[in-house]
């Protein structure tokens, strides 16, 4: 099968996956379930990518091959035009520096035993970046940079919030002056008002040096506030991708339509809510034929048994895995 066909502005791209996949073994069988199933795209410098979806779509997969915290089984990624996944020892070590992780748990990603101000200089040490007094010179910065006073690097994870905490995290990842930032569910753990303030901060820093953002969530109102673009991942493949305000004002997958229409509160441009799927998202034993997510889709048609839609432009810089986009939002077109 062939890869889907990645947008034009790839080739400006800082990044750019081509066909990218990941299987595993499941523990109760043994049988291979694909995590990652031909995912293609691009992330331009400065630009936020969102990888949206429910639980087991794929998202977070996606993010740990990309960091080379995981090996993909095939598929090529390419960054600053370079072949990432072929760089190994040295090589890899050095350009490590340009694509680091902010997890999803703060108080798991630090380790409570060691000082925050070592933990945040230690990406400057195993780099190499900087010695001697200018490693505490660079830790004050990037501590204030988040928001922190630097009096704060002498205490251990543990007698910090949860948001002083991520921050304390974001502070790590900067520290080798990266061009990429991938963030698993950055916000997820926190509250509504601290995780709002760490959207701005994250906000903040992009605009300021320029960051490139893999954002991970499963929050669109989060995704709104921060995305340039979506891409909408079921069961390890993109069915929808486009600017995030096209996407979430107008979705042309219901699957897309159905996760906006989940979302309580105001979701800028979401669809009514009461769109519900039937079912769960099929296990390891699901069928290849057809579209994957025919068995929950409130629109499906018997076509959509027997062949497997293409991700299509379906309007302008919108493409959708589906053979009757946009109905559950008003017309494609």
């Amino acid at each position: 099968m062939s890869a889907a066909p990645v947008p034009e502005e790839a080739s400006s791209a800082l990044l750019e996956a081509r066909d990218l996949r990941k299987t595993y073994r499941a523990r109760a069988t043994g049988r291979p379930v694909a995590a990652v199933d031909g995912v293609s795209f691009s992330v331009r410098a400065g630009e936020t990518l969102a990888l949206v979806g429910e639980s087991g779509s794929g998202k977070t997969t996606i993010g740990r091959l990309i960091a080379r915290l995981e090996a993909a089984d095939s598929g090529t990624v390419r960054f600053d035009g370079e072949d990432w996944l072929a760089l190994g020892g040295e090589a890899l070590r050095r350009k490590r520096r340009d694509v680091q992780v902010v997890f999803q748990d703060p108080q798991t990603s630090l380790n409570p035993r060691m000082r925050v101000g070592d933990q945040v200089a230690e990406p400057l040490r195993v780099q190499r970046l900087v010695r001697g007094r200018e490693v505490a010179a660079r830790v004050a910065a990037l501590f204030q940079e988040v928001g922190l006073d630097h009096s704060a690097s002498s205490r251990f994870p543990s007698e910090f919030s949860g948001g002083q905490r991520q921050r304390i995290a974001i502070a790590r990842a900067l520290a080798t002056r990266p061009r990429l930032l991938v963030c698993d569910e950055p916000v997820s753990a926190l509250d509504a008002s601290i995780a709002a303030q760490i959207v701005n901060l994250l906000v903040d820093l992009q605009q300021s040096l320029g960051l490139a953002y893999i954002f991970i969530s499963h929050d669109l109102p989060v995704v709104s506030r921060i995305a340039d673009r979506v891409a909408v991942l079921y069961l390890g493949k993109i069915v929808e991708e486009g600017p995030a305000a096209a996407v979430i004002g107008r979705p042309q997958h219901p699957y897309t339509a159905a996760l906006l229409s989940s979302v309580p509160g105001e979701t800028p441009g979401a669809p009514a809510p009461g769109i519900r799927l039937a079912g769960q998202p099929a296990g390891e034993g699901r069928e290849t034929r057809g579209c994957p997510f025919e068995p929950r889709c409130p629109i499906a048609r018997p076509r959509c048994r027997e062949e497997t839609p293409p991700l299509a432009e379906t309007f302008p810089g919108v493409r959708a895995a589906c053979f009757y986009p946009g109905e559950l939002s008003g017309p494609s077109s």
